[in-house]
């Protein structure tokens, strides 16, 4: 097995699977390690919904803006903030509670994220590998009535699961250099742009020269074109449909 750091440092993006399933034993190893995550007073404000029907994966890459590796993995994953557990410790104590407020819906999105990172470093280090899907967000509603999802739960992210096809997947893709992200005693602003540009060629150079296909676009580009406009605006009146609030 792989050191803890060798998988953290090794990690790609990985949607092409080989035909080969998971079996439940090692799912199970999988998101037992994962529940270790570190978790906002202790609270555990996450779930997690594991998607093997052929049809409901169908369904969900359809809803993720058909992505094809979202039915083509083996296993699918839906990580959620979940509220609703805490709601009921609340009426257990009979005590009363107040959750549609930021901070509870920062918890629990933040715990929901921690929860999903780990388990996709334990599945790497078995030999798996993943990808996050953002675009579980895209139609949230038909998200929860396809998988019973109760208010005061949403779907954060999703995240698809499987054996690797090596063949079929990205060169290592290059990240932000520790200088342009670590900031020592205070923020400083200065430089950033001479970080962007230095990187923007690194990313330049991956483009072009990767094997699984090319393209030629700097990192500045690629970001400016992803918020031109907004964003799954529907997000907030969701939210708030599902008892989360912003107050």
């Amino acid at each position: 097995m792989k050191t803890a750091l060798e998988v953290i440092e090794q990690h790609r993006s990985v949607r092409k699977f080989l035909q080969k399933d998971i079996e439940q034993k090692v799912l199970q190893q999988i998101l037992e390690s994962g529940r270790w995550a570190s978790t906002s007073h202790h609270l555990q404000a996450y779930s997690v919904i594991t998607v093997r029907n052929k049809e409901k994966k169908q369904a969900l890459a359809e809803l993720c803006g058909n992505q094809v590796h979202v039915k083509e993995c083996p296993v699918f994953l839906v990580f959620c903030a979940d509220l609703n557990r805490i709601k009921l410790c609340h009426e257990l104590e009979e005590k009363p509670y107040v959750l549609d407020t930021v901070e509870p819906f920062l918890v629990a999105t933040v715990d929901a994220a921690l929860y999903g990172q780990n388990v996709l470093l334990a599945a790497e280090a078995l030999g798996l590998g993943g990808v996050f899907i953002g675009g579980i967000r895209n139609q949230s509603a038909k998200v929860c009535e396809l998988l019973t999802i109760p208010d005061y739960v949403f779907p954060v992210f999703g995240m698809c699961l499987g054996y690797p096809d090596l063949a079929k997947i990205n060169e290592q893709k290059p990240r932000l250099p520790l200088t342009a992200i670590v900031h020592e005693e205070q923020y400083v602003v200065e430089n950033q742009v001479a970080q962007i540009e230095e990187y923007n060629q690194v990313m330049k150079n991956y483009y072009e020269t990767r094997s699984t296909g090319n393209r030629s676009q700097t990192w500045s580009d690629y970001v400016s074109e992803t918020h031109k406009g907004p964003r799954r605006a529907h997000l907030r009146a969701f939210l708030e449909e599902k008892k989360f609030g912003f107050n």
